[in-house]
C-alpha cells in the first residue's frame, strides 16, 4: 500500500511543475483507488484513473501558485495545503465543472456547514480552480437573505424566542427565491446578488450594498442549514441535550416546522454537499478558539460561557443529530459528504448514505 508521506512527495514535485516517472503514476493510480469511498464519490474508475490523473497534475501546475497565495493568509491551511488541494479541492471542481458542462443552464451547487466547517475557504478556493475551466462562479450565503434590522426586531418582538438571526424564519425566502432564479435562468439583465453586512447596528446587522453581475455559470449557495428538511416531530420527544425541557422542545419542533417554508429555496439546488464535522460538538470548540484569538489580538470576543449559551441555542433550533445526521445517512439528499476533523483537515469522502 502507497503511503500518504508518498503522495505528499508525488504532489510536490508535480506542483512545482516536474513530471513523474512511469512507476511513479501507477503508485499514485494505486493511492487514488484505494481510497474507495472518495473515488466513488468523484466518479473515478480504474479504466479512467489514469485520465483523470493526468487532467489533475496539469490543473494542480496551473492553480497552485494562486492557491499557495491565497492560503498565506489562511495558517490553518498550510499544514495540510497539498493534500487538500490534491484530494479535494481539485476532483471537487473538476466534479462541479463537469456538472455545469453536462447542464444546459447555471448549476446550483447546495453547500451545508455549520461554524468553523470552512465553507467560505471553500467557495474562495473553488472559485479559483473554476476560472480555470473557463467558468464564472458566484457564492450566495443563507445569511445574505436575512430579513432587514427593522423586520427582524419586529420578528423578535412577535416572538422572543428568535433571540438572534440564524433559525428558521429570520430569512427572507422570498429574495431567496428571486436571487435564484435570476441566476438559474438568465434573461441577459444584470442580477442583484443580495449582500448582508453583520457589523451594522451594533452587530444585529443589516442589508448592505448587493453585487451587480451579469450572470454565472456556477452558484455555490451555503449556509449552516441549507438544504435541511423537517423530521417528523415526534423525534424532539426525545431529551437529548441541550434540548431537555418542555420549552425546548415546543421551539424544536416551532423551528422544524419552519423548515417547510424553506423546501423552495431546496429545490432550486442541483446537488447538496455537506461539509460534516466528525463530532458536532466541535463548532463549539471551534467558536471558543476563534474567540480566544480574537481577545488575544485586542479584539473584542465573547466569553466561554456566552459561547456555550450561543451555540447551544442554534442545537435548540436546529439539532444537529436530529436534523442534519438524516440527510448524511441518506442516499437521496447529500449527494457529497465531507468529513471535517478537529483539527480543521478533510477526513473521509463519500456519497451520501454511504456511511
Amino acid at each position: 500500500m502507497v503511503s500518504k508521506d508518498v503522495l505528499t512527495g508525488f504532489v510536490e514535485r508535480l506542483a512545482k511543475g516536474a513530471s513523474l516517472s512511469s512507476e511513479d503514476r501507477r503508485q499514485l493510480e494505486d493511492l487514488t483507488l484505494q481510497d474507495t469511498s472518495r473515488a466513488i464519490a468523484f466518479g473515478i474508475m480504474p479504466e479512467t484513473v489514469g485520465v483523470v490523473l493526468e487532467e489533475r497534475s496539469r490543473l494542480l501546475q496551473t492553480v497552485y501558485p494562486q492557491i499557495d497565495q491565497f492560503c498565506q493568509t489562511h495558517p490553518t491551511l498550510a499544514d495540510h495545503l497539498l493534500e487538500t488541494l490534491w484530494n479535494l479541492w481539485l476532483p471537487l471542481a473538476t466534479w462541479l465543472a463537469a456538472k455545469r458542462q453536462a447542464s444546459d443552464r447555471p448549476w446550483i451547487q447546495g453547500i451545508l456547514g455549520g461554524q468553523g466547517t470552512g465553507k467560505t475557504t471553500l467557495g474562495a478556493i473553488l472559485t479559483l480552480i473554476l476560472r480555470e475551466y473557463g467558468y464564472q462562479t458566484i457564492s450566495l450565503s443563507l445569511d445574505d437573505l436575512y430579513k432587514t434590522h427593522r423586520d427582524r426586531q419586529q420578528l423578535s418582538q412577535a416572538d422572543p424566542r428568535l433571540l438572534w438571526r440564524g433559525p428558521p424564519g429570520t430569512h427572507d425566502i422570498a429574495l431567496g427565491l428571486q436571487t435564484l432564479d435570476a441566476l438559474r435562468q438568465p434573461t441577459g439583465q444584470t442580477i442583484a446578488i443580495p449582500r448582508f453586512d453583520k457589523a451594522l447596528h451594533n452587530g444585529a446587522g443589516d442589508r448592505t450594498t448587493p453585487t451587480i453581475i451579469n450572470g454565472a455559470d456556477i452558484v455555490l449557495f451555503e449556509g449552516w442549514f441549507v438544504g435541511v428538511r423537517p423530521v417528523d416531530p415526534v423525534v424532539f420527544d426525545q431529551s437529548i441535550a441541550p434540548i431537555t425541557t418542555d420549552a425546548d422542545r415546543t421551539f424544536a419542533r416551532d423551528m422544524n416546522a419552519e423548515l417547510h417554508d424553506y423546501l423552495p429555496l431546496w429545490e432550486r439546488l442541483d446537488s447538496l454537499l455537506v461539509l460534516q464535522p466528525v463530532d458536532y460538538r466541535l463548532s463549539q470548540q471551534w467558536r471558543k478558539q476563534a474567540e480566544q484569538q480574537m481577545r488575544a489580538d485586542g479584539r473584542p470576543g465573547m466569553s466561554d460561557a456566552e459561547i456555550d449559551a450561543f451555540v447551544e441555542y442554534f442545537w435548540k433550533a436546529l439539532h444537529p443529530e436530529l436534523l442534519i445526521k438524516p440527510l448524511v445517512t441518506h442516499p437521496d439528499e447529500a449527494d457529497l459528504v465531507i468529513e471535517i476533523q478537529a483539527d480543521h483537515s478533510v477526513g473521509a469522502v463519500y456519497r451520501g448514505g454511504a456511511c
